[in-house]
């Protein structure tokens, strides 16, 4: 797994940093985490049905994502949640630490990346960086650098809520 202090420190990507007990539920985040200007952020990894196409989809804390109708806004089979192995394999995480951060170890770019276009607004977002015991304060502007360097791209979409 990759450094993600190292990786951001090395490409001059600014962030501060936030330690607290492990949280795995944005309930968890809003009882433990203290508030933190920044918007709260919910990473979801997703498969199709035939497991040929991976997501991870990044919205708003609070938001309910409608698994039903959001196959059609990506030209996709149904989805469902990727099992642990396979977020393990192409994100290098385990559940309760993904983030936008794990696409670092997307090496092969096996994952695609989903932010919903009404948290891309915010100034600033709320990450886990690979591990639930630490949350970081990233803005816009870092997080494209971030994408930058990892070479990946991010779908900015109307992501549909329940």
């Amino acid at each position: 797994m990759t450094d993600i202090y190292k990786f951001l420190d090395d490409h001059q990507i600014e962030y501060e940093r936030h330690d607290h007990p492990p949280v795995y539920t944005v309930e968890d985040v809003n009882r433990i985490v203290p508030p933190l200007p920044a918007a709260k952020t919910k990473s979801l990894f997703l498969r199709d049905a035939k497991g040929l196409r991976h997501f991870m989809v990044i919205v708003k804390g609070e938001k309910r994502v409608n698994l039903k109708a959001f196959p059609d806004t990506l030209n996709s089979s149904r989805l469902r949640f990727g099992s642990p192995e396979r977020l393990k394999k192409h994100l290098g995480v385990d559940p309760g630490s993904v983030s936008l951060f794990a696409v670092v170890n997307d090496i092969g770019k096996a994952v695609e990346l989903i932010i919903d276009s009404a948290l891309w607004k915010s100034d600033a977002f709320q990450f886990h960086p690979l591990v639930n015991t630490s949350t970081l304060v990233i803005s816009r502007d870092n997080i494209k650098r971030f994408l930058d360097k990892t070479g990946h791209d991010a779908q900015i979409l109307d992501v549909p809520g329940l």
